[in-house]
């Protein structure tokens, strides 16, 4: 699409103050494709043609997924609440002093279970730091005092039986990975089977079934005392190939995926150190099933101050460099899964708003942009399934751990639920300020599910051509748990069921964008041919 660029400088409201955002640029089209959007001279305005918007790929039914750290199975060291957290805490106290003690979620809670079964079908990877040392206690009879050397957790068999229970009742296909600590390493120091076997051994016999698993957690992210150095790519392969070798035979019907690399939006040379290439070129050759990886945007401020060059500011949340650093990543993977494993599907399953525990304000709107837009630039740009840390996890959480109420972005995981499909289609570039990607609509055969991300503090708009269902989400204060939708408070009701999310019908064919607002446009009977008759 040729045109020109029209610039302005914008405002958006943090904590009811203006911050002053970058230029941005909007591009006005001089002729309007059929299959892409254009601005509208003179206004910001997107012009869309829903009828005729092209295929761009599939994404596996249960896209959006989320984790459940092993911690909520053991207990055990989770990332200190930042009501808790002394000012300059990690620079003073180091790591300890930035981490507590957290005792196992109860995941028979009626409305934690309520509240993801509106997510689903997704998948749950029970994983993260806790499980590379984790020891499966396979026993009726009562814990011993603390789990035997080489361990720092132990996981009862009650323990992964909620987990598997959890998991049928919310319509969830698992994900998990193995102890990699000193506990499960033989003579050579290379790993066995010691935990993996009877952990599997006990699941079969509950009935449970694990659709995919990794060998451990992020094997290029040291973690004293589990993985003090890290991996080395020899290391890897050759774990690697025991691993692949014991579940063909444990668990045949399992995926294997791999080398979940940790990756950062910033340098962090602890992780820099072996590269995902270096895992994947290693011999014996890792055969990948799903080639999986983590990434975060940034270091929190738990690990890194905001304004530093590893940190995030609040006032930069809704930048458009902030919000496009998944892109580089996604591109890698690609070209790794291309070579090493062609055909297999790309999975992040691991990833949130920053490492080291979440924002400070991920529970609010403010970061409902972001955990959004990552969904639909990844969905579009090649991935299968993407995994957020997490469910439930102090800030990191679209559900809050304590209360188990929704977090903001919560509200807007549902409704990608209830519209967005698995065919993805071309909505065109993105364009600076104002996101629009599109879905054929779930359910609806022919139909098509638009998501409008205003990021400025002006009201925008989009023509869609014809009548269309919204269900725009806004904040009265963007800093702030609390969701409109379409200008209805969004809460539970007093039997912790789902508050009706209603659209309001726009027969005009112009649907107006408040600002700093997300909204789903949906296009039920507009009969895009790539939608008819398909699998959504």
């Amino acid at each position: 699409m040729t045109g020109n660029a029209k610039r302005w400088r914008a405002t958006t409201m943090v904590s009811g103050k203006p911050v002053a955002r970058v230029t941005v640029a909007l591009l006005i089209a001089t002729s309007l494709a059929p299959v892409a959007w254009a601005a509208v001279p003179g206004s910001a305005t997107a012009r869309i043609d829903p009828r005729t918007l092209a295929f761009v790929g599939t994404v596996d039914e249960r896209f959006m997924s989320f984790q459940i750290g092993f911690s909520h199975l053991t207990g055990g060291e989770t990332w200190k609440s930042y009501d808790d957290l002394a000012k300059g805490a990690a620079e003073n106290g180091g790591f300890a002093a930035i981490r507590e003690e957290r005792k196992p979620t109860d995941l028979a809670n009626a409305r934690l279970r309520t509240l993801t079964r509106a997510l689903g079908p997704l998948y749950i990877r029970y994983s993260g730091t806790t499980a590379n040392s984790v020891y499966f206690h396979d026993s009726a009879a009562p814990l011993p005092g603390k789990p035997p050397a080489g361990f720092t957790v132990a996981l009862t068999r009650a323990a992964w039986k909620g987990a598997v229970d959890f998991a049928k009742a919310v319509d969830a296909k698992i994900l998990t990975s193995f102890a990699n600590s000193d506990g499960v390493r033989d003579g050579a120091h290379a790993w066995s089977p010691r935990m993996a076997a009877p952990w599997l051994a006990y699941n079969r016999a509950i009935g449970g079934q694990i659709y995919a698993a990794e060998l451990f957690n992020e094997p290029n992210a040291p973690e004293p005392p589990r993985i003090p150095k890290g991996h080395t790519a020899e290391e890897f392969a050759r774990d690697f190939a025991a691993f692949r070798s014991f579940m063909a035979q444990a668990a045949p019907g399992v995926k294997v995926a791999g080398p979940g690399n940790a990756m950062m939006g910033v340098p962090i040379a602890s992780i820099d150190a072996v590269s995902p290439e270096q895992y994947a070129a290693a011999t014996p050759a890792a055969k990948f099933d799903i080639v999986s990886y983590h990434f975060y945007p940034a270091l929190a401020e738990r690990c890194a101050p905001p304004g530093s060059p590893a940190g995030i500011s609040v006032d930069k949340a809704l930048d458009e460099g902030w919000l496009a650093r998944p892109d580089k990543p996604i591109a890698r993977f690609k070209a790794l899964r291309d070579k090493h494993a062609p055909g297999a599907p790309i999975w992040i399953t691991e990833t949130g708003g920053a490492a080291c525990g979440g924002l400070r304000w991920q529970p609010t709107f403010l970061d409902a942009f972001r955990f959004l837009d990552t969904h639909a630039r990844s969905a579009r740009q090649g991935v299968d399934a993407m995994f957020t840390h997490a469910l439930i996890s102090g800030s990191n959480g679209v559900i809050d751990e304590k209360t188990f109420q929704p977090n903001a972005s919560y509200w807007g995981a549902v409704l990608w639920r209830r519209l967005m499909g698995t065919r993805v289609l071309d909505a065109g570039p993105i364009a600076p300020g104002l996101h629009l990607y599109a879905h054929c609509q779930r359910g609806k055969p022919g139909g098509v599910a638009l998501l409008a991300i205003n990021l400025e503090s002006a009201p925008a708009s989009v023509d869609v051509g014809g009548p269309a269902d919204v269900y725009a989400l806004t904040s009265p204060e963007l800093q702030s748990k609390a969701v409109l939708h379409n200008g209805r408070a969004l809460a539970l009701r007093s039997d912790d069921t789902l508050p009706a999310m209603a659209p309001v019908r726009v027969k005009g064919g112009r649907v107006t964008l408040a600002p700093t607002s997300i909204a789903y446009i949906a296009l039920p009977d507009v009969r895009n041919r790539n939608c008819l008759a398909r699998a959504l």
